[in-house]
């Protein structure tokens, strides 16, 4: 809905009102009916402050509130309803199974939901759109491929081996950063200990010098300082900054183009992110041109299930030249996204007819490089923790020995 100002003359007097409505022209009619007097202008303006803030609340409370699915009772539930439409159940009756046997409550709401829309004579795509953010862009491409091939059985089995794919990266991703989180953690902890019992102690020695304190004593005692008096704003700045950017990135699509295109460039997690996406994306490629999908109509599909809007864009541009008439290995040079070898692979595929093979064979590319870095992450890590380690007891070692080598010297002379 859009808010309009509105202008009118009422008994030789102008009065402006703000109504709520979908287009000027419904504007205008709701305001003849609701507003006495002559219409003198009927113009789009911002929302009232109170409309603001209540929009804002909403979303920050759905934000800061949302329950999440538990992917593996998603995986589930789709695999059943793979197995029951394989075995010649109707998607409606195989739905209203799947919602009795699910034990995570958000997702039986939304199989329920999706049981009452089938019901009310909407496809499955159309019922499981509401619930877009919930369910991921993956699995309404891919039912959305079942529908429109016929073989929904098929298609939701790919689909249950892709969204286990994604499952088994987010595992491993979450065991390889184990290691460096828990000793930033512990370097943390011990940092703070430090700063909070230790510290203060040389403080009171140091107040009595009466010389000029070396720089990594005064950087001490400043973090010092900062910790002592102002901790808990600190940390509760910490908390409103986290919750503030995961606000942003729900609700500003500007600033979520600004962050997917700006963590592609931070080291190793830029990799990670890149390849983990391409492979996705060329994996669900490969299952539609497979299925006989024409291309554009493959690469539209595929595109909703990018999360980086800025790999998104770039690989939008594909279907833009595709549907030029620039063939798919010059569309996919143009990106810059593709190594040369891999451009090569895919022009072979295009012009033998093999080019779903060609792409399986893309998409496992990306995948082994995904795998590789996952696998050897704590050896990319290593060197930074030791680096950050050594930083930080040199810091400490330096702040209070270097007053101490200076007083025994004037103790000395």
């Amino acid at each position: 809905m859009n808010y309009f100002e509105v202008t009118s003359l009422f008994k030789g007097k102008k009065e402006i009102k703000t109504i709520k409505a979908s287009s000027k022209k419904d504007a205008i009619t709701i305001a003849k009916t609701k507003i006495p007097g002559i219409l003198l202008n009927v113009k789009e303006s911002s929302a009232p402050v109170e409309d603001q803030f209540l929009v804002f609340k909403t979303r920050f409370t759905k934000t800061l509130l949302k329950k999440k699915i538990n992917f593996k009772a998603l995986i589930a539930a789709i695999r059943q309803l793979a197995v029951m439409t394989d075995a010649g159940i109707s998607i409606h009756d195989s739905i209203k199974e799947v919602k009795e046997a699910s034990v995570d409550l958000t997702l039986k709401e939304i199989f329920e939901n999706l049981n009452d829309d089938l019901n009310s004579g909407l496809s499955l795509t159309q019922a499981m759109m509401p619930f877009k953010e919930d369910l991921g862009d993956v699995t309404l491409a891919m039912v959305e491929l079942g529908e429109s091939t016929g073989n929904m059985a098929e298609s939701l089995e790919k689909l249950a081996e892709i969204l286990e794919e994604i499952e088994e990266n987010r595992q491993k991703f979450k065991k390889a950063m184990r290691y460096p989180i828990t000793v930033m953690i512990a370097i943390a902890i011990a940092f703070t200990i430090l700063m909070v019992y230790v510290v203060p102690k040389f403080k009171d020695i140091f107040s009595k010098f009466k010389t000029e304190l070396p720089l990594p004593t005064k950087i001490l005692l400043f973090m010092e300082n900062i910790i002592h008096n102002y901790g808990f704003y600190l940390l509760a700045f910490i908390a409103a900054t986290i919750i503030f950017f995961k606000y942003m990135l729900a609700n500003s699509e500007e600033f979520k183009k600004k962050y997917d295109r700006y963590i592609l460039k931070i080291y190793l997690i830029g990799k990670i992110v890149f390849y983990a996406t391409m492979s996705r994306f060329t994996l669900v490629f490969t299952e539609l041109i497979r299925s006989g999908i024409p291309i554009a109509d493959a690469l539209e599909t595929s595109l909703l299930t990018l999360d980086n809007m800025h790999l998104k864009k770039k690989l939008s541009s594909v279907n833009i030249s595709v549907q030029r008439g620039v063939s798919l290995t010059e569309a996919f040079r143009e990106t810059g996204l593709f190594e040369g070898m891999l451009i090569q692979m895919i022009s072979a595929g295009e012009q033998s007819g093999t080019l779903d093979k060609m792409l399986e064979k893309v998409t496992n590319y990306f995948k082994s490089r995904f795998n590789d870095i996952i696998d050897n992450i704590s050896s990319y890590i290593e060197p930074i923790l030791l680096g950050f380690i050594a930083g930080m007891v040199l810091l400490m070692a330096l702040g209070i020995f270097m007053p101490m080598w200076d007083l025994a010297k004037a103790v000395k002379n």
